[in-house]
């Protein structure tokens, strides 16, 4: 299979970044796209709502669901999966993008913000996924995939921000678990990160603004990538922590440059790898 056409995705934090790239691949392909995200109303430093993120999804040829659901809260995600379901008739994919950032140290993480990361990123993961699992176990080709690292415990990946990663982890070890727990019934579940920083709001805000967006690669690489994953046979192609640029090689592309931000400009590799 290397067409998304038909198939129905529930994408978490779908609204802008990399979630809105993977959403709006899969459109060009002619699928169904279920917008979980909580932006509503314009944001003055985040672009993107639910709405504007469903035009551009339509306008790429898919049809898109824009659903207000903060992962955080079982009712919403259970509300939104059952309006899929309505709507498309099932769940053949669900893609777990969103997610909290913090890098500081133990001393410098108010409580509220741990607890934001770990409920949106653990938490909300495991959710989701418990969520969709009823109805991927339905499809002919199931897929979970997870924006989460390689599980890589080194001490210099824990140190400077042992709280984020703890959460990050948390997704990765989603796929560590679930790959294992579902492998029987034909379920996938990968992970994909990228091996540079991609340019993204986050990034523009929190993590170095336009120095760091020079060293970054467009959100297209990722979606490029899950593309190629989500449309392998789920049977075959499981429990893998995968990096973007390696499955693009495996599917013969040869040209990044397209992707970097800045043509030319040294790349900075994203942590974990």
């Amino acid at each position: 299979m290397s067409t998304l056409k038909g198939k129905t995705l529930f994408i978490t934090g779908s609204s802008r970044g990399i979630g809105l790239a993977i959403a709006l691949r899969a459109a060009r392909d002619g699928a169904n796209i279920i917008i979980a995200a909580k932006t509503t109303d314009p944001h003055p430093k985040l672009p993107g709502t639910i709405y504007t993120a469903a035009k551009e999804i339509e306008a790429a040829g898919g049809k898109a669901l824009p659903c207000v659901v903060d992962i955080r809260d079982e009712a919403q995600i259970h509300a939104a999966v059952a309006k899929a379901v309505e709507t498309f008739g099932g769940i053949d994919i669900l893609v777990n993008n969103a997610s909290a950032i913090s890098l500081t140290g133990t001393l410098e993480t108010p409580l509220k913000r741990f607890d934001l990361m770990h409920g949106i990123n653990t938490r909300g993961t495991f959710a989701c996924s418990q969520a969709c699992l009823p109805y991927l176990k339905k499809s002919s080709n199931p897929h979970i995939l997870n924006n989460s690292p390689p599980l890589n415990m080194e001490a210099r990946w824990f140190g400077p921000h042992v709280a984020y990663t703890m959460a990050k982890f948390g997704m990765s070890m989603c796929v560590l678990g679930m790959a294992e727990e579902f492998k029987d019934e034909g379920i996938a579940v990968n992970a994909l990160w990228p091996r540079t920083v991609i340019a993204t709001a986050a990034v523009q805000n929190l993590l170095g603004g336009d120095e760091t967006i020079k060293g970054s690669r467009s959100p297209e690489i990722m979606a490029d990538a899950a593309h190629a994953i989500l449309t392998k046979p789920s049977r075959s192609f499981t429990g893998n922590f995968c990096i973007d640029e390696d499955v693009l090689r495996g599917v013969g592309v040869t040209d990044f440059d397209k992707y970097q931000s800045v043509p030319g400009a040294e790349l900075f590799p994203d942590y974990f790898i």
